[in-house]
Parts: structure tokens; sequence; C-alpha cells
């Protein structure tokens, strides 16, 4: 494969140079910093892209947002981030760069290049279109995503009421499919509104932003 690798700690870019070379790969281009990785991500047209996560010169976020510019530039690029620690909202801006535009994409944290073989068969599942998440990574996604779920204060009647409105039901409908009074639906509704922080308005309104917030979760 063909390679380009971003980093700005020399030892662990070196580091990875050689292992990658001896492995039989060529390291089209060694950098230290977001916009040379983009540059290098332009002329060489690498099969896959490593890339730190922190890079200068504010050490936040500059790896991430070089590896969005070059897939926005080179459509498909793939590309493998290295971060020393699972940093959830960096992890889900990476995944929302696949959108439709395909391309392999990998968040590994730092210590798994320590297990070679599983380090360079990840590098080879994300080169091929693959996705690879660091099952640290996977867990905190979905540790944070329970967290930001908006219908987990739901009970299992108001879901179901969402549902059935989500499949556009009137009150009296519901009520018909679930062999309960039309307050109680009501009820369930008015319970639905005040979990979901739908602020007052017209009911009907209401009702579209509740089934949104339904579709999207």
């Amino acid at each position: 494969m063909r390679i380009v690798i971003a980093d700005d700690a020399v030892l662990l870019r070196e580091g990875l140079v050689r292992l990658l070379t001896e492995s039989g790969h060529q390291v089209v281009a060694a950098v230290g910093d977001g916009d040379a990785l983009v540059e290098a991500v332009v002329e060489h047209r690498p099969d896959v892209s490593i890339v730190d996560v922190r890079m200068p010169p504010t050490h936040t976020d500059e790896g991430l947002r070089a590896a969005v510019r070059a897939r926005q530039l080179v459509p498909r690029t793939p590309i493998l981030v290295l971060s020393q620690y699972v940093e959830v909202s960096y992890a889900d801006d990476l995944l929302a760069t696949t959108g439709g535009a395909g391309g392999g994409i990998g968040y590994l944290l730092k210590d798994r290049v320590a297990a070679i073989d599983e380090f360079l068969d990840a590098l080879r599942r994300v080169a091929a279109g693959g996705t690879v998440l660091d099952p640290e990574v996977v867990g905190q996604l979905f540790a944070r995503r329970r967290r930001d779920d908006p219908l987990r204060e739901l009970t299992p009647r108001e879901r179901e009421v969402l549902a059935l409105m989500a499949e556009g039901r009137s009150n009296t409908a519901i009520a018909r499919a679930l062999v309960v009074s039309d307050g109680a639906v009501e009820k369930h509704v008015r319970n639905i509104f005040t979990k979901l922080t739908l602020p007052p308005d017209t009911e009907q309104h209401r009702r579209v932003l509740a089934v949104l917030t339904y579709l999207r979760n």
C-alpha cells in the first residue's frame, strides 16, 4: 500500500515509517501538521492515510479537521485516525464524514499500534473501504448516545404512542389501535411533549417535532 503518515510526534512517526516499510508498504509522505497532510493526500492520492487527532498549532482537533478537508478534496480517500485517548466527539465527527461518499474510516487508540498484526490488519481493512473502530471507542459512543437519547425518558407505552404518531395516526386512531380511551392517549401525548421538552405551541406543530425526534433516534 501507498501510505501517508501525519503525526507531530517524531518518534512515533518514524516508528510507523519503519514498521510499514519493513512490512512491505511504501510511505509516500510523513508529515507533522494538518496542512501538510492535506497537501500530501492531494498530491499522492495514497491508499490510506494514518492521522493523529492532535497536531500543531493548538493540539486539539487539527488532525481530524485536516482529515475531513482531505476527504472533501479527495473523496473516498481512506483515513485511519490514531488518538491517545477516546475522544468521542471526534469519533462522531469522523464517522459523519462517511456520509454517502464511502471510503474507509478508522479510529484507533495509539496503544493498538503495539499489537502490530492487529494494527496492520486494521490498516488493510480501512484501505479496502471498511470501517474500523477501537472497542473502547465503540463502548463510549454507545454510552454517549444512550445518555443523549431524548427518548430514553419515555415509557414503553409512550414509545408505542409516539410510533403510531409517526405513522400519521390521530389520537382517536391511536386509541383504537391500543384499545385504550381517547383520554388515555391524550395524557400519553402530553407526557411525550413534556419529556421531549417541546415548547408550548400549536398541538399539530408539537406532534411534528415529536415525530421528527422519534425518526432521528
